[in-house]
């Protein structure tokens, strides 16, 4: 009995440590080397988040762009951003992980990789940078669809009424219903939620360029086309000298605004699985999303301003170079408004759960950051609300709205959204979290073309931000809030 009793003894020894090797697997399958829920995003995913964050409503103001800088600074340009945007994003995939991209500690934030690499008064600054713009990105979104909400309206009224006919519409009450539906989207809890409206959102935006590529072409292809030159607008013509270095530079503010990503690659990439290596699958996601777009900013670009010439519009879907197919561009322009949902989330994700932690490691016990109320709609949809996170964001969504509704100049805004966010976070930031994570030396030939590269494109956004400014200022000067129609 004795020995029977050893036996079973060991047996059940025996089973009690496969099934404890068992829970410790399943354990290591259902989480992270950080302990967080595992991570499931693929190249293709992140490659969905980049192109529903790049390929936004700045593609739009390409052919306003091109036609301010002409046929060989134009192109130029559309490349130079490109490869500069690739290669310092190439620089920030590595800097997700501190000192090892395999094995190290995670940054789970751009400005957590600035705390780690950089620290200091640079922390501060990334901080400001980073959500002042992911804020002014929230209005221009509010800005764009809510014009291309109302130029559906005006495509029905000039196709029934006539090209000349008086089709203006107060975009206040599209911005507010934009607001409303943003209000329950944000509700998602985090970023990893997204996935599926990143890839709404993406195919909405390649629907939306290639019928504007396609309206160009054919328009092209019929002859009617505008005047271009290699310089763009031409002095005395068109503009006086003084507009034309306003406007060139505006542009370019425009195009970097048409490549801001950067602020939220490190999001992007916390949602990568571990194997392979998360650095590597977001260098080949950032070369996909990069080269994807790029090819769509040179045809609606080029191809916008081959058909509009020197008097492109600000927006070539909603300034109506294009009448017909009426229907046509109802779509490309509700394809906005789908892609424009998706890509406010995807930009104010990161700044809700930036303010959100913020408030948590400040008041760790109070009870209404973390309590989660259940909701039940019907049998089939029920849901959990957080009544912090449905009010804060609430009253984000609604402030946002609001000044978008103040200021609604769309080619403007953008332009100074693009330079304000162009060189510190997509240049000046990952160059220096690379220059201090592989220890280069002051003065060596590497430092120099890092430092020279990252100099020429603050004198970029410098100059662009003062054009964009002054655009600002001088549309001001012509708007009355709440009374304008466009």
């Amino acid at each position: 009995m004795g020995r029977e009793e050893g036996i079973r003894e060991v047996e059940m020894g025996e089973k009690g440590s496969v099934e404890g090797d068992h829970e410790g697997q399943r354990d290591h399958e259902v989480v992270d080397d950080d302990g967080k829920p595992k991570r499931t995003g693929t190249v293709w995913t992140a490659s969905a988040h980049i192109i529903t964050a790049v390929i936004g409503s700045g593609v739009l103001s390409l052919a306003w762009a091109m036609s301010q800088l002409g046929w060989i600074a134009g192109p130029v340009t559309l490349l130079l951003f490109s490869f500069i945007t690739f290669y310092t994003s190439s620089l920030l995939a590595d800097c997700y992980r501190t000192s090892d991209p395999i094995s190290g500690k995670r940054n789970y934030t751009y400005i957590d990789a600035v705390k780690s690499n950089l620290g200091g008064i640079q922390l501060w600054l990334c901080g400001l940078c980073q959500y002042v713009n992911l804020f002014g990105v929230a209005v221009g979104y509010t800005i764009t669809a809510s014009i291309s909400a109302g130029a559906v309206h005006k495509s029905n009224c000039f196709h029934n009424r006539g090209h000349g006919a008086d089709c203006s519409v107060t975009d206040s009450k599209y911005m507010v219903a934009f607001g409303v539906v943003q209000i329950l989207l944000s509700q998602l809890p985090n970023f990893h939620k997204l996935w599926w409206l990143s890839v709404l959102a993406a195919i909405m935006s390649l629907v939306y360029s290639t019928i504007a590529v396609g309206l160009s072409l054919a328009r092209i292809i019929s002859g009617t086309v505008g005047k271009t030159s290699l310089t763009g607008t031409e002095v005395g013509v068109d503009i006086d000298s003084a507009q034309k270095v306003w406007k060139a530079f505006q542009a370019l503010g425009d195009i970097a605004f048409a490549y801001s990503y950067s602020m939220i690659l490190i999001e992007i990439q916390d949602t990568l699985r571990s194997s392979p290596a998360e650095n590597k699958v977001m260098k080949r996601a950032s070369f996909i999303g990069v080269s994807t777009t790029t090819t769509f900013y040179i045809l609606c670009g080029c191809l916008g301003y081959a058909t509009f010439g020197n008097h492109a519009p600000g927006n070539i879907l909603t300034g109506f170079g294009f009448y017909e197919p009426y229907w046509l561009v109802n779509i490309a322009n509700v394809c906005i408004v789908v892609h424009l949902l998706g890509a406010y989330q995807v930009f104010c994700q990161p700044l809700y759960a930036a303010v959100e932690r913020w408030i948590a490691k400040k008041c760790p016990n109070l009870q209404i950051l973390t309590h989660e109320h259940p909701l039940m709609v019907n049998k089939h949809i029920r849901c959990r609300i957080n009544i912090f996170r449905l009010t804060w964001r609430t009253v984000f969504v609604a402030i946002s709205t609001l000044l978008a509704i103040l200021m609604p100049f769309f080619n403007d805004v953008l332009a100074f959204l693009g330079a304000v966010g162009f060189w510190p976070l997509t240049v000046h930031f990952p160059i220096e979290m690379y220059i201090s994570q592989k220890n280069i030396t002051k003065f060596t030939p590497r430092w120099i073309a890092l430092k020279s590269l990252s100099f020429l494109c603050f004198l970029i956004s410098l100059a662009a931000a003062c054009a964009s400014t002054e655009g600002v200022i001088k549309a001001l000067h012509h708007y009355i809030p709440f009374k304008t129609k466009s």
